[in-house]
């Protein structure tokens, strides 16, 4: 992410620290607010990325390391999903979702009980899908449907498996797995377009310079 804080501009607040000097002093931080973004024709078009499976206890610089052959460019990585938070949106590695689970379920007892129930495909006997697999349902749930070639009407129970609190979390995380990965040949692209949007425009009363923005002292009229 180095490399992308350097891009991002400086905003000056009034200082609240209580060995503040002055009730004129300034601290400066990065403007966090500042966020890049892919272009909307580059980010809802699906020519411009590849899919990529997180393997393991891999982080976004592993990635950017393993695509790009620089690990600097995680935040493309994250850009390229619009991942926010990467403590909720990104993999946890073994230990941090074994810590995980122990914190929510409270024992293995409970990480191993029963979450919900699912169904199992049903089709009838010429081969068409009654039932999907997946779904969510009661451990009782059945169905009844007209079987052509049996010419009569099929009832259809325990077709249910229960799915555990374990299964249930495990595949939230499979599922964050699958992520897109911003073709190298673009990236140029995404350069330009950050040292477009991160510079800070004149205009605002705010305004110092490309690279910085000073807020209003509202500690001179309280």
């Amino acid at each position: 992410m180095a490399s992308y804080f350097r891009q991002v501009p400086d905003f000056q607040y009034v200082s609240r620290l209580p060995n503040s000097q002055s009730i004129s002093d300034y601290i400066t931080v990065k403007n966090l607010f500042k966020r890049g973004k892919l272009r909307e024709d580059i980010f809802g078009n699906l020519q411009f990325f590849t899919k990529y499976k997180i393997i393991g206890n891999e982080r976004p610089d592993n990635v950017a390391y393993k695509v790009y052959d620089d690990e600097t460019l995680d935040w493309v990585v994250l850009l390229s999903n619009n991942i926010l938070n990467v403590q909720t949106e990104w993999p946890l590695s073994q230990q941090g979702f074994d810590n995980f689970l122990l914190e929510k379920y409270g024992s293995y007892d409970q990480i191993y009980a029963v979450h919900h129930y699912e169904t199992n495909e049903i089709k009838n006997t010429n081969g068409i899908l009654i039932i999907p697999a997946g779904l969510q349902v009661p451990s009782n749930f059945t169905t009844t449907y007209y079987d052509d070639i049996l010419g009569r009407q099929v009832t259809q129970r325990n077709f249910t498996r229960a799915v555990t609190n374990f299964e249930y979390e495990q595949k939230l995380q499979d599922d964050k797995r699958n992520i897109f990965i911003l073709k190298p040949t673009y990236l140029n692209v995404v350069f330009n377009d950050m040292e477009e949007i991160m510079p800070y425009k004149k205009g605002s009363q705010q305004y110092v310079s490309e690279n910085l923005k000073k807020g209003d002292n509202i500690r001179l009229y309280t």
